[in-house]
């Protein structure tokens, strides 16, 4: 009997024991897991960390890049390195998302220049989040949501308009030469602030294109080649002026090289007036010395002809094609460093005008619209 009571209060014992371990568990509001995790969520995002913006667009145009200026007060000392993430944009991309953020004067006072470009008006401007790392371990973060800005396309009908928005624009230099005898090939070299010079396009001109292009930006520059009719006196092109806030014009002059250098961009010599004439008097000489064999019936006159016959054939030959690989690069001289033309696709077929350190002078095009070019001779199949 005894036996059968102690096993009772062990029991009952058990059940409100539980019961008071459940009553105890509940007085801390949750349960240990989640007071751990709790405990980590308030660490990483405590107020230790305060972001703003010092700069924020309100309006911007279709291409243009712009900046947005981002202040991060920071009130510990314990972390090892800044990261920023770009959440929930839209067709809208940071230019430079791996930028470093700068210590200013103030303590604890970091800051931090983003750029962006908008291709079109869907777009949504992403909220920025910034982290701070110790030992690889994330130990506090915050996010700034993004601010309201419109948007709009300008000069959709103008022209001129080269799809360049800057704060400042330069021409440092430009030069022109003549191509062929329809063209002329002009470079322009230009400097640009706060730009998107690598959208610069000029309407109305078939053959044009960036060259070379340096984007330390807010700084660019960019070598931009046009093939132009060699008639035109002049290239006239508006840009869009974000300081005075309107259109620029700018005019580059075309003032052709007097002296034609045999290693650029020189016309293609069978179509010179030199070359015309010489085969002309070739080809007359070569009649005189038939005539003077028939009339006087030496053997001298005879051996004149057929030479000068020879000769006159050499002249006239056209120059032999050569196959170029796809993918080639045609430059504009003879050298390593030369500003590339053009870059062909496809393989294509060249006439092969003459060879010259390591480079071969190639004529290419169809009808009257043919171009004097140099590729390596590795290019060459």
């Amino acid at each position: 009997m005894k036996k059968i009571l102690a096993i009772f209060l062990l029991i009952v014992s058990s059940i409100f024991g539980n019961e008071f371990v459940k009553e105890e568990s509940s007085a801390f509001g949750t349960p240990i897991k989640k007071q751990v995790a709790n405990s980590i969520t308030n660490y990483v995002s405590s107020k230790n960390l305060y972001l703003s913006y010092l700069s924020y667009p309100t309006h911007i145009y279709k291409n243009q890049r712009f900046e947005v200026d981002v202040k991060a007060l920071i009130t510990r000392e314990n972390f090892d390195y800044i990261q920023t993430r770009f959440l929930n944009g839209k067709n809208m991309t940071p230019l430079n998302p791996n930028e470093s953020w700068k210590k200013s004067d103030n303590e604890g006072t970091y800051t931090n220049k983003f750029f962006f470009k908008a291709y079109e008006s869907k777009f949504k401007m992403p909220t920025l989040e910034v982290r701070l790392y110790k030992n690889k371990t994330l130990v506090e973060s915050r996010r700034i949501d993004a601010q309201e800005v419109s948007f709009s396309e300008i000069a959709k009908s103008d022209e001129r308009f080269t799809n360049v928005i800057a704060k400042d624009f330069k021409i440092i230099n430009s030069k022109s030469k003549q191509y062929t005898n329809k063209q002329a090939l002009t470079i322009i070299d230009i400097e640009a602030m706060n730009s998107n010079l690598e959208d610069f396009y000029i309407k109305g001109i078939a053959e044009q294109g960036i060259t070379v292009i340096e984007d330390e930006y807010p700084s660019q520059h960019v070598i931009y080649y046009l093939v132009i009719p060699i008639h035109k006196k002049s290239i006239i092109f508006n840009y869009y002026n974000t300081t005075l806030r309107k259109f620029e014009k700018i005019t580059v002059p075309i003032v052709l090289d007097e002296e034609l250098v045999s290693t650029q961009t020189d016309l293609n010599p069978n179509n010179s007036s030199f070359e015309f004439y010489k085969k002309i008097g070739m080809g007359i000489l070569s009649l005189l010395s038939l005539i003077l064999f028939i009339w006087k019936r030496k053997y001298i006159f005879l051996i004149l002809f057929l030479i000068l016959t020879i000769i006159f054939i050499l002249f006239a030959m056209p120059n032999k094609t050569i196959k170029l690989k796809a993918n080639s690069v045609i430059y504009i001289l003879p050298t390593k460093n030369s500003t590339i033309f053009q870059k062909v696709t496809n393989e294509v077929i060249v006439e092969d005008m003459k060879r010259k350190n390591g480079f071969v002078k190639i004529m290419f095009g169809a009808g009257g619209n043919n171009f004097i070019g140099w590729v390596k001779e590795e290019d060459v199949i």
